[in-house]
């Protein structure tokens, strides 16, 4: 009965939603919709009680200004969606059993945007990569290292390394070579596509994301070990395919490419990763040292927590160094 109750509330969410969006482009000029102006109107403050005359419009009992709160209210609309829709497959325990769990939030986002998009009949906004490793990737990092098991991990910690780092480089220049020499084919008319747009590629597909895996691991309590070590490899192949896609993005922008370039770069990789360490070390002994002085305010310490982690992230991103590892 509760699933029923997850999806009721979860449509009783849209409905106002959309109908906000719906006032929104009611609001817009015919010039808006042509694609003329891309910004909406906006109500201008009224000055003619100042100037000593009476205002031609009257107080109205229902006033409805969304462009006010557009922002946070997308944000908050979003993150309340995306919740209830995780509420919502594990309280109905067929779904997960047949289909993996990010599939199905997949599924929910391509609804509801696809929704927006007939309601606005608009071009959806572009996610660029700063808003992504700037506010999408960080609380994501934050909690698979703050329920990390520390002991395991650093007992099969070189294991990890080996598969995240020896096996991730196999997979982006397996992936990009072998996409190089399918371009070369003349039947393609690929050919103009060069070398480092398909390693550039390759470091965005090659990292693997196990959350079906892991969720069936949990399941079936499999053991321990092998759930580290496929935990801790798609934790640390992150941090890697981060820095091969920065890398290989600065290549793509240079004209001409040098030894010294290349030496540049592999050195880049192994100062990026052992700085993010770095920050992230110095940031948790501030962190440790901080919470000594909460006992009598502990309701600040999770405050603490992610703000100290945040800034290690930020600070990492300001070098830029690997905010993963940070």
């Amino acid at each position: 009965m509760a699933e029923y109750w997850t999806i009721a509330l979860l449509g009783c969410l849209s409905i106002p939603y959309s109908i906000c969006a719906s006032v929104e482009l009611s609001a817009v000029k015919p010039s808006v919709l042509d694609g003329n102006v891309s910004s909406l109107p906006y109500s201008q403050p009224n000055h003619s009680a100042s100037s000593g005359h009476h205002s031609s419009e009257g107080l109205s009992l229902f006033v409805m200004d969304y462009s006010h709160v557009k922002a946070p209210f997308e944000i908050v609309m979003w993150i309340m969606l995306a919740s209830l829709a995780k509420l919502g497959f594990h309280l109905y325990g067929r779904l997960p059993a047949v289909v993996p769990e990010s599939c199905l939030l997949i599924l929910v986002g391509l609804l509801v945007g696809g929704a927006m998009y007939k309601v606005w009949q608009q071009p959806p906004p572009v996610l660029s990569t700063d808003v992504f490793f700037l506010f999408l990737l960080p609380p994501i990092v934050l909690d698979a290292g703050y329920f990390l098991p520390i002991r395991i991990f650093f007992d099969n910690l070189g294991s990890i390394l080996c598969y995240a780092v020896l096996g991730t480089f196999w997979n982006v220049f397996g992936i990009g070579v072998s996409l190089y020499g399918i371009c070369q084919v003349q039947s393609f008319k690929l050919s103009d596509v060069s070398l480092l747009q398909t390693l550039l590629f390759g470091s965005l597909i090659a990292a693997v994301d196990p959350v079906a895996v892991l969720s069936v691991f949990e399941e079936i309590h499999v053991n321990e070990q092998l759930h580290i070590l496929v935990f801790g490899e798609s934790l640390l192949n992150d941090a890697v395919t981060v820095v091969l896609y920065k890398l290989f993005k600065a290549f793509c922008k240079m004209q001409v490419i040098s030894l010294e370039d290349v030496l540049v770069g592999i050195s880049q990789f192994f100062i990026v990763g052992f700085g993010g360490v770095a920050v992230g070390i110095f940031f948790g002994l501030i962190t440790a040292l901080t919470t000594r002085f909460t006992g009598k305010i502990q309701v600040i310490e999770p405050l603490f927590v992610f703000l100290y982690s945040y800034l290690s992230y930020l600070t990492s991103e300001v070098f830029h160094y690997s905010g993963i590892m940070a």
